[in-house]
């Protein structure tokens, strides 16, 4: 399958990765069940969305929020998901290096996780009622995001997806760093990348259109994806 040099959009990244998924034989159901496909809000729910579609999966959301640096939000220093149907409490992953070492020796690491549950709270009432995420227990369960970075938020998913039971697990982006992609192999099963340059960057540089993805437009794909009430 040939790629465009830049996805157009997000939408786009998800319609070339959800037809590699397919080719790969995730559209069938899996286990007796369709799998599970897990947007990492809010940037990976329109790529999860075109994935779930091709593979006519269930979708929702998996709320993980990076954790930054005191002063310095975009570096990562680890993160951490919210927890699991089965009543599991939040998991967390923390970097393996000086800078991570050294905020969780000064606690501001733990102060600006408390910050991150909160925003993991307030997301939980806004997608979902304040429900938890679906039940995992058993199932294949893809996680999908628009990028891979320093995979620490998609590693803290992953993680957290194999603390539920899930029977499988396989992370799925559009593009990632080789160093990033590779620190998620021990989490999960299988690791599906559309694009993994030798020098990466950032993600944004692989769309035309990054726009960030707001709450609004989130919530209709989320809910245009959603089965119809039960009659």
């Amino acid at each position: 399958m040939s790629l465009p040099p830049c996805f157009t959009d997000r939408r786009e990244a998800g319609q070339y990765l959800g037809r590699r998924l397919a080719e790969l034989g995730f559209g069938a159901a899996q286990l007796g069940q369709p799998a599970l496909v897990l947007a990492l809000p809010r940037g990976g729910v329109p790529v999860a969305f075109e994935v779930a579609r091709a593979l006519d999966a269930q979708l929702d959301v998996l709320l993980v929020r990076k954790i930054g640096a005191a002063g310095y939000p975009e570096l990562a220093l680890g993160a951490v998901v919210e927890g699991d149907a089965g009543g599991g409490g939040p998991h967390t992953v923390v970097n393996d290096d000086p800078w991570a070492r050294r905020a969780v020796e000064s606690g501001s690491f733990d102060a600006e996780r408390g910050r991150q549950l909160d925003e993991i709270a307030r997301r939980q009432r806004r997608y979902r009622g304040g429900a938890p995420v679906p039940e995992r227990a058993g199932r294949t369960v893809i996680v999908v995001d628009d990028g891979v970075a320093t995979g620490a938020t998609m590693r803290a998913a992953l993680e957290g997806v194999r603390m539920a039971g899930a029977a499988r697990v396989v992370a799925a982006t559009p593009v990632g760093s080789e160093q990033g992609l590779a620190s998620l192999s021990a989490a999960a099963d299988e690791v599906i990348c559309l694009n993994t340059p030798p020098s990466f960057g950032a993600v944004g540089a692989f769309y035309l259109d990054f726009s960030q993805t707001s709450d609004e437009e989130a919530l209709a794909l989320l809910r245009a994806a959603a089965p119809p009430p039960a009659r």
